[in-house]
């Protein structure tokens, strides 16, 4: 225990702004705010209805119910419950009372208020963030937009208004209520690529090709998902433009063999992926158009679902099964300097965090005949080889993947027979389900 809750400080600290989820070890730092103060409680008033446009009362209700589940998904806020809240709605710095807002029970450090008013069609929403505790000079921030009125865009104003609030607190890290996250679905009959926004609103499909299509990564500029899928040929690497609406060549691909989880490096110019074109399956690397592409590893046993370090795209972490069951592994760009970082069990789907210094992977550390264990997600701190479990709860707890403000990670969870998608603060708090319908799994967070 006293080992978990040192690491749990060291998270903390690495990844800044964190709202940990044990008592003693709240204590962390905003930067960038004049703020070094514990958790920062926020409130978020009901946006003022302006006009009389019958679609008003609609888009305000989406922009308010949306504004308030993105602060309160953010993880680093003390979020005042609407019930505590002053029932007031100032539309602009001249209608607000600040003492209200400060005052007991709201008792809050900022409060978002603001208009939104639909005018032919048109949406437009003013925003602001007031210091309820400076009288003198209370702004912090001032947005106005004006969009297309529709409840879709009234959801993404409210996410854009979020994720200003996000930076602006959370010490300059941007918030990740515009992301999406990419998974695998069997609701159309098949398994197919899905996404979603990042609270599991707007489920689509991406892929219709009527096979089994596994691993989907989405490239760090949002315009391919790279994927594997069952064709023909066997499994290959096959490549989506959602730029375009269709698939794209990836040559090198399907050469033979077993091509499986591909991997973006950060910079968008390299892919990594599984083949077994040689022999066992090793790591292959490849430019993004599927050019120059040569082998990593040379190493016994399998290797598999590469993920490179986002902050260096120096380094490539692994599963390695050249001992008895699959284990955790980094190595150089160039396959040199393995190291080996689980010594036990069973460790697999590895994702690295945005800052490079932090792994989170599947691993069943009592694996094995008589010693029964659990599938749950870690968090492994490369530099001093500390760990963290952070899913405790029933069922296999599977494919991790980090969102790039590296507080919050995506899960695939198995029930019984069903996988749903989970996501959670990085310490395991806050976790919630995504995912009702069918069976949903492989999920990957996009990069912004």
């Amino acid at each position: 225990m006293k080992r978990n809750l040192r690491f749990l400080t060291i998270i903390l600290f690495s990844l800044a702004c964190w709202n940990a989820g044990l008592a003693t070890a709240q204590d962390w730092v905003h930067t960038g705010t004049n703020l070094s103060n514990p958790t920062v409680r926020v409130a978020a008033a009901d946006f003022k209805p302006v006009g009389n446009d019958p679609q008003t009362p609609a888009l305000k209700a989406v922009f308010d119910a949306t504004l308030y589940s993105d602060l309160g998904n953010a993880g680093i806020f003390d979020l005042v419950s609407k019930s505590l809240a002053p029932q007031a709605m100032p539309g602009s710095p001249q209608e607000i009372v600040l003492s209200q807002w400060s005052a007991a029970p709201a008792d809050a450090a900022m409060v978002a208020f603001g208009a939104i008013s639909a005018t032919n069609g048109r949406l437009a929403v003013y925003g602001w963030l007031f210091d309820a505790r400076n009288t003198a000079n209370p702004q912090v921030l001032g947005k106005q937009y004006n969009e297309a009125a529709s409840e879709d865009m009234a959801r993404t104003v409210a996410h854009r208004f979020a994720d200003e609030i996000i930076y602006r607190l959370g010490g300059g890290i941007n918030g990740i209520a515009e992301t999406r996250i990419y998974f695998v679905s069997t609701r159309s009959g098949s398994k197919e690529i899905w996404a979603m926004d990042y609270d599991g609103q707007n489920q689509h499909q991406i892929t219709h090709l009527g096979s089994i299509s596994l691993s989907p990564r989405i490239s760090p500029d949002n315009s391919r998902v790279a994927f594997s899928s069952l064709g023909r040929e066997g499994w290959a690497i096959r490549m989506y433009s959602l730029d375009l609406g269709r698939m794209v060549s990836f040559p090198g691909g399907s050469a033979g063999g077993s091509n499986l989880s591909p991997a973006w490096s950060s910079d968008g110019s390299k892919i990594a992926f599984s083949s077994s074109r040689s022999g066992d399956s090793e790591i292959w690397a490849a430019d993004a158009s599927g050019g120059n592409l040569h082998r990593v590893t040379s190493l016994a046993g399998p290797n598999v679902a590469p993920v490179w370090n986002p902050r260096t795209n120096a380094q490539l972490a692994f599963v390695g099964g050249r001992t008895s069951e699959p284990q955790i592994y980094t190595m150089d760009q160039d396959g040199s300097n393995i190291q080996r970082l689980t010594d036990s069990g069973y460790a697999v789907s590895p994702s690295w965090a945005p800052n490079g210094g932090l792994l989170t992977f599947s691993w069943n550390r009592k694996y094995g005949p008589g010693d029964p264990g659990g599938q749950d997600i870690y968090v492994f701190e490369i530099a001093s080889m500390h760990w963290l479990q952070v899913t405790h709860e029933s069922g296999s707890n599977d494919f991790p993947s980090w969102a790039p403000d590296g507080r919050h990670i995506v899960f695939q969870r198995t029930i019984g027979r069903h996988a749903q998608i989970w996501t959670m603060l990085a310490d395991g708090t806050h976790q919630q389900q995504l995912t009702l319908t069918g069976d949903n799994s492989m999920p990957n967070w996009s990069w912004k």
